[in-house]
């Protein structure tokens, strides 16, 4: 969307663009009913009525042409506007609420006593018209506004205070309590898209102040949250290769972890340069928890390929996407057992358990594309449990069949781009789901799904259900249709909001203790903020964190005797129990407890769930690191006190 100056010919009236229809009085008599959303008062106005704010359907509205001399504040009640007309006034200054009309497309300002400018008209990053002639305005927003309104749009925005405060502390949901078996192994999960930085652009980001949106500015914040919640599997999407290696790994082992990592299978036809900025998966584990026994990776373009069965939309709308999935075969270590008392390997048998992270495509025209991605990682992850049930259950080779797959503990994080309502979901947690569902888009990808039908039987007999295309895996989601509406969203921009990370989990081999909630929506509605990333929320996407009891072998659970919602529909909120991790010392090594790493990260001291200070992520803890400005200046985080109007300082007068 460009933004455009108005042309000078134009500046002065507009009147020809207006059409107006007066309702006649058969019109009336016939109980014709009015319907208008634009409005014009013209003529020697100088005062308006309150009554004015008060019509919120409106969509334009002339108001040039008068001798008004102020706007009040109340103007930012009507939200729908998308054309506003101020020309032609007596107007010194415009109220700062101006910035929160973020549905403007147009807005005239011309010939009026203007020398200031809000910083808050930043905010209107919709704006496609702005109309500035005829004002005194001082020559550095003269000569900012001669270079195209955009760059002063963004100028202002990149000046903007940040008065917003920190998003409330995210509560802590209990789920069900802890079976009381020995050994008792408790470990936590997170899941987090951390938009790379080649995706985090001006033109899907407008509202985001540049500097925040600045990947030096969010790759500290990002790596305070993961290290804030400090989980004991850490599963990232949108990774870049050379993030991975410069911060991720070295910031991750100086606090405890190890991880893989695999870039999108586009990077294996660049060069070594290219392929540096291909984003990909990762997956992190604390090594006093666990060890790699081998990694996987799934790459959905040739698996599809080695399954097409002919079918050219498989060819041409599946291999052509380039997503993956990558999992991590992992055996428990003494450390996760601590919690229970059992202090060496001989007092209790170590267990495996997969984890798998994927990142299926984006598009919302490609949903039939989403859910065959989904049915090609369930093939591909019954193929590693069968290796894994047969080749490194501890112990040894064992006799065990593929039926036994779903006996492997499994956690399968990812963002799936998909809507708890979605075909994706219904799949994953019923364990199957109609080759004619909706979103097929009704394609045919029969002779597909059954060859993908096959490899996912659970023995040698043929599928249940022919029409249906079904999973081994008895897999359940941490947030589900009980606490959905804590969570609220994963994926919080100005177009869209919504739930499309998960957890999934082997119910039969592993007990959901509990769930981390969303942020306020409060917080959000209270402060007029349209989206993430935001200074204070470094990612478009919030992460996903929860709490696992992993069973011992053959464990049969019992009911749980406190369920997320009780029998009056009460949440157990900050339901705390004794065998929770994060109410367990922090783990990091005392070395590093008290330094700060070559990157200049310091590790959280978590003595509770969650460390006792600001939420991660706080644009006021970083006031004083130095960040990349897009300009190629360096500075601190912007911060304008009493200062509110641009208008009196040098362009590169950041504060």
């Amino acid at each position: 969307m460009q933004l455009k100056p108005m042309p000078k010919d134009e500046t002065k009236h507009r009147h020809g663009r207006r059409k107006t229809h007066i309702m006649s009085q058969e019109e009336a008599k016939s109980g014709k009913e009015s319907h208008w959303e634009e409005l014009e008062i013209t003529g020697t106005i100088r005062n308006l009525s309150p009554a004015l704010w008060q019509l919120t359907h409106l969509t334009v509205l002339f108001l040039n042409d008068n001798q008004l001399t102020r706007i009040p504040p109340d103007v930012s009640r009507l939200q729908n506007l998308h054309c506003l007309d101020l020309s032609s006034n007596k107007l010194r200054s415009l109220p700062a609420e101006l910035g929160d009309l973020i549905e403007l497309r147009e807005l005239m300002l011309n010939h009026n006593s203007l020398r200031v400018l809000p910083y808050e008209l930043g905010k209107l990053f919709q704006l496609q018209l702005l109309g500035l002639n005829g004002n005194p305005l001082q020559p550095d927003i003269q000569n900012l506004y001669k270079t195209g309104p955009c760059r002063l749009l963004t100028y202002l925005l990149d000046n903007l205070a940040v008065t917003t405060p920190e998003p409330p502390e995210r509560e802590w949901v209990h789920a069900s309590d802890p079976e009381r078996t020995q050994p008792m192994a408790i470990f936590s999960v997170m899941s987090y898209n951390v938009l790379c930085d080649k995706y985090a652009t001006r033109q899907l980001y407008g509202y985001c102040p540049p500097w925040a949106l600045n990947w030096e500015y969010r790759r500290k914040t990002i790596m305070r949250e993961i290290l804030y919640y400090s989980a004991d599997i850490v599963a990232l999407q949108e990774v870049e290769t050379c993030e991975y290696h410069s911060l991720f790994v070295p910031e991750m082992k100086l606090n405890g972890y190890e991880g893989i990592f695999n870039p999108k299978s586009r990077a294996k036809h660049m060069g070594e340069d290219d392929k540096q900025h291909v984003d990909g998966c990762a997956i992190f584990w604390k090594v006093s928890k666990f060890t790699l026994v081998k990694e996987y990776l799934v790459e959905f373009n040739q698996v599809a390929m080695q399954n097409n069965e002919g079918s050219e939309d498989m060819l041409n709308r599946v291999m052509t996407k380039d997503n993956i999935g990558i999992a991590a075969l992992l055996e428990t270590n003494d450390g996760l057992y601590e919690n229970a008392g059992f202090r060496s390997a001989g007092d209790h048998s170590k267990q495996l358990v997969l984890a798998a992270n994927a990142h299926m495509h984006w598009d919302p025209e490609f949903s039939d594309v989403k859910l065959i991605q989904t049915v090609m990682l369930c093939h591909e992850l019954k193929r590693i449990c069968d290796e894994a049930s047969q080749s490194f259950r501890p112990g040894g080779r064992t006799s065990a069949g593929p039926s036994e797959c779903h006996k492997m503990p499994l956690v399968l994080c990812g963002d799936f781009n998909s809507l708890p309502d979605s075909g994706v979901t219904e799949f994953l947690q019923r364990g199957k789901v109609s080759s004619t569902h909706q979103d097929f888009k009704e394609i045919k990808y029969s002779k597909c799904l059954s060859a993908f039908g096959n490899g996912l039987r659970t023995n040698g007999t043929i599928q249940f259900d022919p029409k249906s295309i079904t999973h081994p895996f008895r897999l359940n989601s941490c947030y589900n249709e009980s606490n959905y509406h804590l969570l609220q969203y994963s994926n919080h921009t100005y177009d869209f909001k919504g739930i499309i990370d998960y957890i999934f989990y082997s119910r039969t081999q592993l007990k959901c203790l509990g769930v981390l909630g969303g942020i306020d929506r409060h917080w959000f509605k209270i402060n007029n903020i349209v989206g993430c990333p935001h200074p204070h929320v470094p990612s478009d996407h919030i992460p996903v964190v929860t709490e696992f009891q992993l069973l011992p072998q053959g464990f049969q659970q019992t009911p749980n005797n406190h369920p997320l919602l009780s029998q009056n529909g009460n949440l157990y909120n900050n339901h705390p129990h004794p065998y929770s991790l994060f109410t367990q010392p922090s783990s990091f090594p005392p070395s590093t407890s008290s330094s700060l790493s070559s990157n200049g990260f310091q590790p959280p001291q978590q003595q509770n769930r969650f460390p006792a200070v600001g939420r991660p992520g706080s644009a006021n803890s970083l006031n004083n690191s130095p960040i990349n400005i897009p300009n190629g200046t360096g500075g601190s985080m912007p911060h304008m006190g009493g200062m509110g109007m641009l208008g009196g300082m040098g362009l590169n007068g950041r504060r």
